[in-house]
């Protein structure tokens, strides 16, 4: 086989390797991201329970004020969570087209590898098949063209 194609083979093969490396952190930051998220909404869920319950009876004005702003910065969190699973999701789509593309180029070099391969082979089978021909022909002539064969 040629350097070349070994080569250029080797180097398809890095790619989809980092590649997959790749696939599998932005996989990994997608389950982190959306674990956060959970989290946050189960605790913006628990903090609203909790004070329900306490809104049954009085509370204080400055209390209220502050909880009502705790609870809009919670739920900001929630939201920019969100943002953060959004674009966890678009990189992890990324960087599956990369892995894919990366495969399809090791594919096709191994392909293209084995059609020359396969090509090689058969003129080589060929070309013995040929000198196998001319030796049994000749060896036929031989005995063919022998003193004495035809009665001369």
């Amino acid at each position: 086989m040629p350097k070349a194609l070994v080569t250029l083979l080797e180097h398809a093969e890095r790619q989809r390797d980092q590649a997959l490396a790749l696939q599998r952190r932005a996989d990994e930051a997608l389950s982190m991201a959306v674990q956060q998220q959970t989290q946050l909404t189960a605790y913006r869920q628990d903090h609203q329970n909790r004070w329900s319950a306490a809104f049954s009876q009085s509370v204080a004005v400055p209390l209220l004020h502050c909880h009502h702003a705790f609870s809009g910065r919670l739920h900001d969190a929630v939201d920019l969570q969100a943002g953060q699973v959004d674009r966890a999701r678009q990189t992890l789509v990324k960087r599956q087209t990369d892995t894919l593309e990366a495969e399809r180029r090791v594919a096709a070099i191994s392909k293209l590898m084995k059609r020359r391969s396969d090509a090689i082979s058969l003129h080589q089978n060929r070309q013995e098949q040929r000198q196998s021909d001319e030796r049994s022909a000749r060896a036929a002539w031989a005995r063919n063209n022998e003193p004495g064969r035809h009665g001369w």
